[in-house]
């Protein structure tokens, strides 16, 4: 009987547990490429919503990237459009390395198609609670461009900010 009682209290405590809102630390979504060529004019674009309670952390952000092994370069070069909540958006023109000097892709890869998490930025400041929005347009001289099957967004927390750091 003791052992009945023991079990039902572990299942109740699972139970309420289970019901408790989960704390999201990372958002990560991946979008498809029409056709799996990018063109210019799809401009992929993700909101991430901050809570006042978010903005006491660092976070480091990422461009995910899928591609097929007959992906022509060793790189794209991405224009990418950050919203802060409540102002303009701010452009800024990344390259992300694909493959190394010799052409060997560094994504993990399966088969003939390989992915990519190429770190932006690490430990960025989001100090405003509200929505951000990433908005991505390829800017390689091809268009569209061939082999370019998914293409993401993941913000994940990298801590919390120390005092020094959040007062500059």
């Amino acid at each position: 009987m003791n052992k009945f009682f023991r079990m039902m209290a572990v299942g109740m405590l699972l139970v309420a547990a289970s019901c408790e809102p989960m704390k999201m630390d990372t958002y990560e979504k991946n979008l498809e490429i029409p056709g799996h060529e990018w063109a210019y004019n799809y401009k992929p674009a993700f909101e991430v919503t901050l809570q006042p309670a978010d903005t006491a952390y660092l976070y480091n952000i990422y461009v995910n990237i899928r591609h097929k092994d007959a992906y022509p370069y060793s790189n794209i070069y991405l224009l990418i459009d950050t919203q802060f909540p409540g102002e303009q958006p701010i452009p800024q023109r990344v390259e992300l390395p694909l493959a190394d000097m010799t052409g060997k892709w560094l994504g993990s890869g399966l088969d003939d198609i390989y992915e990519h998490q190429i770190p932006i930025q690490q430990h960025a400041i989001l100090n405003k609670p509200g929505i951000y929005k990433f908005t991505f347009e390829q800017n390689m001289r091809q268009n569209p461009l061939p082999d370019i099957m998914n293409v993401g967004l993941r913000v994940e927390k990298a801590g919390l900010r120390t005092n020094e750091k959040a007062t500059q």
